[in-house]
Parts: C-alpha cells; sequence; structure tokens
C-alpha cells in the first residue's frame, strides 16, 4: 500500500543574539563535516521557485505578540493553518516557564521587506526537562516557513533557536526530508533511542481505512472496492500472532489531569534521575494538552491501583481530512518502572475505543519499533518515513556526553514540539509523498 497518509510537520526553535540585518547567506555556526552537507543546503535553499531575490536584505527582528495576525496571514498562503490568536498566544502566556522567564524570552523572530511586511519567521518555545536532578531549560518551535524569495535568508532564524544564550538543549522532533540539510549546518545529531524514521500502526476500521486509502489513489470506485478489500486484510489480521491482549488490567479513561499526575511526576522522576524527562506536573499536562482537551480530540488513559496512578498514555486524534482518514496517535506513555509491561493494556483499550468510535488506525511513532520491541512484536503493520523527525542540540559538553547515551533518553512526542503543533499537522491537507512520508509497508504483503 503506497502513499496512504503523509505527516507533514514545522521545524522550528527559536532565539539568540539580536542582529538587525541577517547574513545573506546560511550562517556557518559550525563547519561543515561532509561537502556534500553544504550542497544539499544550496539545493534545497536555492530551488527555481527561490531565485528572485529582494531588492534588499530583509531586517530581522525579534518577534512580538502583536505579529500575530501577519505571522497567521504567512503560514495560511504557504499551507499551514494558523492557531487563533488565543491558541497562538497560550503557547507562551499559558506556558509556565514562560511566565517565569518572560523578561527574558523572545516568542519568536521574524523578516521583514522594505515595506515593514513580515516575510519569514519562526516560533520559540520554553519548554521544562530534568536530568540528574538538575533543571534543564529547553527550546523548540513552530512554523519554521518564509516567502520564496527570503528562503535564502531563513536561515539566520533557525541560527536564533538553535544558538539562543541561556539554554540549555534544543529539541525538534518535527525534522522533515527538505529540512533536513540546514539542521545538518547546525551540527544537530539525531536521538539515539527508538526508530524516529519509521512508525507502526493497528487497523481499526477495516473499510473506512482502505476507502481512504483508494482515495488518495484517486480511485473512481473506492467505495465500493473497499468492501472486498478490507473483508481480505481483516481475515489476515484475524490469523495473525500478534493480536494484543489486555492483560486484566483495569484501564480507566480521565477527562483531564488531577493532583494524582503531580504525584506520579513526583515519584517518576524521584526514580529516575538518570533519564531525561520533560517535565510532566499537573500545571504542564494541562498547559501542554488545553487545546487538545477542549477540541475533544485527547484520550488520556491510565493504570492505577486503588487512588495510586501507575501508568498513563496520552492519545491524540490526528486526522487526514483530504482522504477521510481517522487517525489516533499515541503521543506520550509513562510507567514508574519504566517498563512496558502496562503500555499493553492501555494499547489494548486505545484499540477497542477507536473501534467503537469508527476510527480506521492507531498509530505510534518512534519508539519501541527495533527487532524484538513492543511495537515491532505486537504491531501488524509499518511504514517508513522520508526523514528522521528527532534531532537535538547542547552546547553544554557534559550534557552532550550524556545525551550520546540511549539509555538517557525517554523520548516521546510529547517532547518538543511534535504535540504542541498538531492543529497544523491535522489540518494540512497534502496528499502527496513528498510533503512527509513515503508508502506504507507491512509486515505481511497484501
Amino acid at each position: 500500500m503506497q502513499q496512504l497518509y503523509s505527516r507533514s510537520s514545522t521545524s522550528s526553535l527559536s532565539r539568540c543574539q539580536r542582529h538587525t540585518t541577517p547574513p545573506p547567506a546560511p550562517p556557518s555556526c559550525q563547519p561543515f563535516t561532509h561537502a556534500e552537507s553544504l550542497n544539499e543546503t544550496v539545493k534545497a535553499l536555492v530551488s527555481p521557485e527561490r531565485r528572485a531575490k529582494p531588492a534588499r536584505a530583509p531586517k530581522l527582528r525579534e518577534a512580538s505578540f502583536k505579529d500575530h495576525a501577519q505571522i497567521a496571514s504567512l503560514e495560511s498562503r504557504h499551507g499551514l493553518a494558523p492557531k487563533d490568536y488565543d491558541e497562538w498566544s497560550h503557547l507562551w502566556l499559558g506556558n509556565p516557564l514562560y511566565r517565569e522567564l518572560q523578561a527574558g524570552w523572545t516568542v519568536g523572530w521574524v523578516l521583514e521587506n522594505e515595506d515593514d511586511q513580515i516575510v519569514a519567521s519562526i516560533g520559540n518555545i520554553p519548554l521544562l526537562y530534568e536530568f540528574e536532578g538538575k533543571r534543564i531549560i529547553a527550546t523548540s518551535g513552530r512554523a519554521w516557513v518564509a516567502d520564496p524569495a527570503y528562503r535564502s535568508f531563513s536561515p539566520a532564524l533557525l541560527e536564533r533557536v538553535i544558538n539562543q544564550p541561556g539554554i540549555d538543549l534544543y529539541l525538534n522532533n518535527t525534522m522533515t526530508a527538505e529540512a533536513a540539510p540546514c539542521f545538518r549546518m547546525f551540527g544537530c545529531p539525531r536521538v539515539p533511542m527508538g526508530l524516529w524514521d519509521e512508525s507502526a500502526f493497528w487497523i481499526t476500521n477495516y473499510r473506512g481505512f482502505l476507502e481512504s486509502f483508494l482515495v488518495l489513489k484517486n480511485c473512481p470506485l473506492s467505495k465500493t472496492l473497499s468492501y472486498p478489500l478490507s473483508a481480505a486484510v481483516f481475515l489476515k489480521d484475524l490469523f495473525s500472532k500478534k493480536a494484543l491482549r489486555d492483560g486484566e488490567v483495569e484501564v480507566p479513561a480521565c477527562s483531564g489531569f488531577d493532583e494524582r499526575f503531580d504525584q506520579f511526576w513526583a515519584e517518576l522522576k524521584a526514580r529516575n534521575p538518570h533519564l531525561l524527562l520533560a517535565v510532566r506536573t499537573r500545571e504542564q499536562l494541562e498547559w501542554h494538552y488545553k487545546y487538545a482537551l477542549l477540541d475533544h480530540r485527547l484520550w488520556i488513559l491510565t493504570v492505577v491501583r486503588g487512588s495510586r496512578l501507575l501508568a498513563y498514555a496520552t492519545f491524540e486524534r490526528r486526522d487526514r481530512p483530504e482522504s477521510g482518514l481517522k487517525r489516533m496517535t499515541l503521543v506520550d506513555f509513562q510507567s514508574l518502572d519504566q517498563s512496558t509491561t502496562f503500555l499493553l493494556p492501555l494499547l489494548f483499550r486505545a484499540l477497542r475505543k477507536c473501534q467503537e468510535e469508527r476510527i480506521h488506525v492507531l498509530e505510534s511513532m518512534g519508539r519501541w519499533l527495533a527487532q524484538g520491541e513492543l511495537m515491532e512484536v505486537f504491531a501488524p503493520y509499518r511504514r517508513k518515513l522520508r526523514a528522521w523527525s528527532y534531532f537535538y542540540r547542547t552546547n553544554n559538553p557534559q550534557l552532550a556526553e550524556s545525551l550520546k547515551v540511549p539509555g538517557t533518553w525517554a523520548p516521546s512526542l510529547y517532547d518538543g514540539n511534535a504535540s504542541l503543533c498538531t492543529g497544523f499537522m491535522n489540518r494540512r491537507l497534502s496528499s502527496r509523498s513528498e510533503h512527509g512520508e513515503v508508502p506504507v509497508r507491512s509486515h505481511a504483503a497484501f
């Protein structure tokens, strides 16, 4: 099955020294390690559509909340789905860390042309992590976007994010193949835990899934053909040895985050000081998922013992409206013992919930996909993405050495900007693999 659905995402981040005029060529924060890196970057930035040069170099300045209308307009004309002001500003004004750092933190950077119109922008979102008992100030961003004539100047925006002073870590887990050459300029290594160029999935509504695939392939008889095809795929899965079981564990759903999540976080970080963990207090979770909850896109499934929370998982709705695909994605899973024991019953409950609500696919990305791991063992289908999506960067030598060790990481889509930018990921209509991913491939061909 080819080109079933693609995940388009923004590469973003933010902040650094102040400059008024960006250099006319990509910044050289670090030397190129290979000549092909420079060649690829030049090709990416100077495509035929970008050859028209502006009359003069644009002006670079810090963004402000007053720029929302122009930034939203810029995003809209390049296929992104801009957030309204309340949701956009919530990324900062509702962010507990931003409220603490507000005086010294910029919301992003923009490029302005000679008419003072914004022609490129990037967001800058502060994120709080903990590692070895210390606070880690991280940054990620959203919507790195530029008008064609100004794209050769746009790496100056990215440089502000990656090299801004006062941060310990830069994270980007929405990398695309098109953006990757530019990020290689800045020496951003891959996250060493998981397979972030693959995803695993279960089909939870066969007819709807096959119809959406045939619509994407422009098949004129998509609805008619979906019936026999779905029957064949159902029978194949019926005899598969990869079926999940509930494990006889009760999995209640939550409508929001309560005081148990504060207790859970306190115990989780105390047990796992060796892990780099995004802070998951009740306050942080409510900020992070506020609009997903308001839009009824989020499931919170838990494993409890009495009043004590032992594990939980969050799942977010990420549909493909252009093909009619209804998709649920595992965003985050946390367990006090950091094992996957409770992940199986949580996935089983999510599968049943998908079937009840006639959602077509349940998907998991990045983690537990390597040979012999949980998703490789139990998920019947896999698809290959066009690019490794999760990169990081730190200028702290000690932290850099620690982060080279896979066992330091517990990565998920809760990190970075992946689940903060889902409005864009859900709404952007893109039916070609060049915008994100390549064909679905299953363990058993069909």
